[in-house]
Order: structure tokens, then sequence, then C-alpha cells
């Protein structure tokens, strides 16, 4: 038989690889849904413009790479991603991770992180590596997420006590620090300024759903904060000229000494756009009944399009849970409506650039204020908080730590203590009793065996207690090890239960093994579990022939006496 060549290969792998790719299925059902699909559009790109436009500037960037990314990546992400309704652009997430970058190597350096960034996500899809992110615990997904939502709030607190934006190094990279610091050298005159605007944008947002749920609060409060500032000739910085059409296209140059230091950055964005598209696509998926999303090719999506935000100047992208909502309550059923939001967006830029620069930062940071506040519920955190203490524990210190040090370091430090406590909770199931013998008809025999009787899992987190139950057995002739309810064993286990036979064997005390399982013998044989017992005949099947064994081996043992 012939070994396939490299053409032979590379088709296989087109072929496995289809299911990644846009497809004509995408859109079957846009004949019946279109009007739906148009008016979420165009509903979520109007939700999308202050925040496109706040993040960016949030970001240490500008207004427009927000604004370019939402529009670039949320349309490349709308076509080739494996949601039918997710809606991508740059989030406050995002945000949290790109402030200390841009601080650290400046925001020149934000193309080629996000270029290589999306390299690494698109990888990942075409490794199918998707559904790792259902490790990933709930307490740690809710303390991940209120721990962004403080980090949000705490970012825009700069926009509001001054009208110049720090110079990097000037105020920390910690949200926390930094906002200690804008608040110590505020001028009292610009935060009165800027703190009225937050609450008409914040009053704006809180009326205006109770007019109807369709009216667009966020972006009523920023035009009335608009038109004050203009007319009152207010301090406050606004967001400044934006260009009228998008930039053209152009491969980010990437230093080759600087490389090595980018990588791991772009490795952090990498992982949370991963994360963070993927948990937003399965919380879409459970919203409305539109269809399943494949998180590969989500990934392949979400990948491609930071790749065409970088080549556009902007800023790493990930599907948005806030924005996605909107979508879908509004109606949206297939891609078109994301790719309609894109389209909304772009015509901003060509249609309104001018007045889009007119807006005051203070009026973005209100939109954000608020938009943090509501990525925190109550109920949920209430919920949490009262279900078990080690998920309490476990939601507080990601939060804590995504607030203190970093967003990747808390998922991981949540998905690690999850694991320790599912392990602790694994390890209370593996039973392990010593159990005098009860047979009908009894013998006076039988007060010299002793039966281990072991039930649920044995691995490397039971093991050793385990082995310090059964060797508290005492003094028996016999001790009959009876297996056929032992479940799943790794190899420290099967390796307890090895040095369990010799230490016995060796205090005198035979070993008789009853019930091994089939699915257990192989590693039982290679580990050396049966090959520690004194003779090949002390393997039992059933416990009733062991029980004779046993009462053989006494009975001879008082016959020698």
């Amino acid at each position: 038989m012939t070994a396939p060549t490299v053409t032979q290969r590379l088709r296989t792998a087109a072929v496995r690889s289809r299911d990644l790719w846009p497809a004509r299925e995408d859109y079957r059902l846009l004949r019946r849904t279109w009007r739906k699909d148009v008016l979420a559009g165009i509903t979520v790109g109007i939700v999308a413009l202050p925040l496109a436009l706040g993040f960016g500037v949030s970001s240490g960037l500008t207004a427009e790479q927000g604004l370019v990314t939402a529009i670039v990546a949320g349309l490349l992400a709308a076509v080739f991603g494996g949601s039918n309704v997710q809606v991508s652009g740059p989030t406050g997430a995002m945000v949290v991770v790109l402030v200390p970058i841009v601080a650290t190597y400046g925001a020149a350096a934000i193309a080629a992180v996000t270029l290589i960034a999306g390299v690494l996500v698109m990888a990942t899809g075409l490794l199918r590596l998707g559904r790792i992110v259902s490790i990933i615990p709930w307490p740690v997904i809710e303390g991940f997420t209120l721990g962004i939502a403080c980090i949000i709030f705490l970012q825009q607190v700069p926009l509001i006590t001054s009208p110049h934006q720090a110079a990097p190094g000037e105020h920390s990279s910690n949200a926390v620090v930094a906002a200690g610091q804008s608040l110590a050298a505020a001028d009292p005159v610009y935060l009165a300024w800027a703190a009225g605007a937050v609450v008409i944008v914040a009053a704006c947002m809180l009326i205006a759903p109770r007019i109807h749920p369709s009216v667009p609060g966020s972006l009523i409060g920023i035009a009335v904060v608009a038109v004050l500032a203009a007319l009152a000739s207010s301090p406050l910085a606004t967001i400044g000229t934006i260009p009228a059409s998008l930039p053209a296209p152009s491969l980010p140059s990437i230093d080759p000494e600087l490389l090595g230091v980018l990588l791991p950055a772009a490795a952090t964005v990498a992982a949370l756009a991963a994360i963070e598209s993927l948990l937003s696509a399965r919380v879409a998926g459970s919203m409305a009944d539109t269809g399943a999303f494949d998180p590969d090719r989500e990934l392949v999506g979400q990948g491609v399009a930071s790749i065409g935000a970088s080549l556009f100047g902007g800023m790493p992208a990930t599907g948005a849970i806030a924005r996605t909502s909107v979508s879908i309550r509004a109606g949206a059923r297939t891609r078109a409506a994301s790719i309609v939001h894109a389209l909304v967006l772009l015509a901003v830029v060509y249609v309104a650039s001018g007045p889009v620069g007119m807006i005051p930062l203070a009026a973005l940071a209100g939109v954000l204020f608020m938009t943090a506040i509501r990525m925190v519920h109550t109920a949920t955190v209430r919920s949490i908080m009262t279900s078990t203490r080690s998920d309490a524990w476990i939601f507080t210190i990601t939060a804590i730590v995504t607030v203190s040090f970093d967003l990747i370091w808390a998922v991981l430090i949540g998905v690690a203590l999850a694991a320790v406590v599912a392990l602790r909770g694994a390890a209370r199931t593996t039973g392990v009793a010593l159990e005098p013998i009860q047979a009908d008809p009894p013998s006076d025999l039988d007060s010299s065996i002793v039966a281990v009787r072991f039930q649920g899992p044995l691995f490397f987190v039971s093991a050793e207690r385990v082995q310090e139950t059964v060797m508290g057995v005492g003094t028996p002739s016999v001790v009959i090890l009876r297996l056929a309810r032992l479940e799943r064993v790794d190899a420290t286990g099967a390796q307890v239960l090895a040095q369990i036979v010799r230490s016995l064997e060796r205090r005198g005390i035979t070993v008789l093994i009853k019930g091994v399982r089939d699915s257990h013998s192989a590693l039982f044989r290679r580990v050396g579990v049966l090959a520690a017992l004194r003779h090949h005949k002390h393997l039992f099947v059933d416990f009733d022939g062991a029980l004779e064994h046993a009462r053989s081996h006494v009975a001879r043992e008082r016959e020698q006496v």
C-alpha cells in the first residue's frame, strides 16, 4: 500500500476543514428573516457606535481605531465566524489587556500585536481546540466578568478628571492605582463639568428603555451632552478629527528584534480573544433558537477578524456579549444582522465623521460607566455567594486577581482552584471499608480474615488516605481486597494497591484479590499489582471462592501451631 502524496494529504486536509469556512448554508433562513435581521443590525449598529469609540479611547489608542475595528472585524467575524448571531468588535475585556501593552510598548505596537494574536487564534481554531472553553466553570466566568466590570469602571476615571490623557508611564498600568492617581491630580472645574456629562448620559440610558426598548439611550445622551457642551463653550475634551473614510490597508511592520518581546503580549491577547468570543457565542446560543455554533469555526473567524483589523490599523476584536444580546433581542436570526451592523458603522464614517469628532470624551466615559455597572448582575452574584463555600471563594478570588493582576492569570487560577475542589470532591467519593466476615454459615476461622471493600475512583488525590486505612487492618491471617466496585483507577492508585499488597505480605498476611474488572486488569499487570501477590491463584472472580481459600489458609496456620 503506497503512502499518500502531498497533494492527497492537502486535499484530505481541505475536506476535513471545509466546515470551518463560510458556506451557502449560513444564509438559508435569510429569505424569511431578512427584515428582522436588517432592523436588528441597524439597532445594534447604533448601540455599538459609542462603545466602539469609547473602547478605542480607553485602550490608550484613538476613537478612530475603535471604530475601524468594529467595522472591519465586525464584518469579517460575521462572515467567517461560527455563530449565526455573534456581534464582534472592541470590548471592555480587551481594553483591560491593551492598556498595559500600550503603556509598555507604545500605541504603534498594537497593530503588530493584533496581527500576531489573530494568527494564533486562527491556528487554535484550525487545530480544533475550540471546545476547551467548556472546562471553565461558572463561578470563574462570573468572577472574571465582575473583575472586568470593575476595571472598565475605573479606567474611565482619568477621562473625567483632566482634559489631557496621561502620557505613557505617568499613571500606573493598574486600573485601581491609576484611578487614584487621576483623582489626586484632578482639575476640580473640569471634574465638575465631566461629572455633569456622565450624569446626563446615565440618566438618558436609564430613562430611554422605559419609553421604548428600541430607543438608543446612550446615543441620545451623547448627543445631548455634545450639544450642551458646544453651546456652553465647555472645557470638555472631545474625540477630535475622525477621517471621513477608512484608512488604506497595509501590513503592520514587525521589528524582528521586538518579535520575541511582543509574542507574550500577543499570546495574552489571543487567549482572551478566544475565551471571550467562545463564552459570548455560547451564551448567545442559549438566548434564542438561532442554530448551534461551531467553536472551532468561531476561533477561525475571530482570528481572521483580528488579522483584518490589524491591516487597517485597528485593535484586537472579540465577540461582544452585550452587543450580541441587543442584536438577538432586536430579532436577529442570521449573520446578516451582524453584517448590517458593520455597514451602519461604515456609513457613520463616510457620512457623520464631523459630528462624531465633536463628542466629548466624558460622554463616552458615561456610556462605559453604565456598561460596567450593567455587566454586574446582583442576582447572579448572590446565587454564587450562597451556593457553596468553595464556589464563593473561587468567584471572589477570580474577581480579585482580575482587578489586581491579570485577566488570563485570573482565569487560570480560577480554573485551577475549581479543579482542586472537584478533585477533593471526587476523592471523598472513594470508599474503603474494613469489614469482618459475616458469612452464612459462620465459621470460627472467619475471625482471622478481614475483607477490604473498595468503592468509587482510586486516583492520586485519594490514594494516600486509602493506603493509610488499609494498613490499619491489624494482624489478621488473610486480607481479601474486594475490587468489584472500584471505578476509575489511575497509575498512582494502581501503584498504591501494589504497595498495599507487598506491605501486607511482608507482615506475614496473605492477600487475596477478588473482582478485578477487565478495564483494570491491564493496568494492574503493568504496574505490578498482580505480580505482588504471593501466588497467581490468589486472584478470584467471586467472593465465595476467595473466602473458601482464605479459610483453608487459616486452617493450615492453626494446624501448624
